[in-house]
């Protein structure tokens, strides 16, 4: 599962809609569009990149598709997220230097007066 791949997904307004009403219930494309007043097309494509995220899961029901949250990978996904949070930026290779540069804030004395003096 790649992370970055699930955060891009949600990072538009209409995923979210979509993932939000299908954690309430597994619909078919025709519902999501009569509720979210959206062609079919347009659901489609939101469906097909919560798809290739593993956000949503498909499954065929004769000629529909009936689709669902995949609430595992919601799971794994917030797990992993909050140990990220969790995790020291020091252990973070991409946030090494910002850990330094946190350790280096309180001596800084243009900080020290742009706090202050607000």
């Amino acid at each position: 599962m790649e992370y970055d791949i699930m955060f891009k997904a949600l990072g538009e307004l209409s995923r979210i809609k979509i993932v939000k009403l299908l954690s309430v219930k597994s619909m078919y494309v025709c519902e999501l569009e009569s509720i979210l007043e959206m062609s079919q097309p347009r659901i489609s494509q939101h469906l097909k990149i919560l798809k290739q995220a593993e956000i949503v899961e498909m499954e065929k029901q004769g000629q529909r598709t009936i689709y669902s949250l995949s609430r595992n990978n919601i799971n794994t996904l917030l797990f992993a997220f909050n140990n990220f949070l969790d995790a020291p930026l020091e252990d973070l290779s991409l946030f090494q230097n910002f850990a330094d540069k946190m350790a280096a804030i309180d001596k800084d004395p243009s900080i020290s007066t742009c706090k202050f003096n607000r």
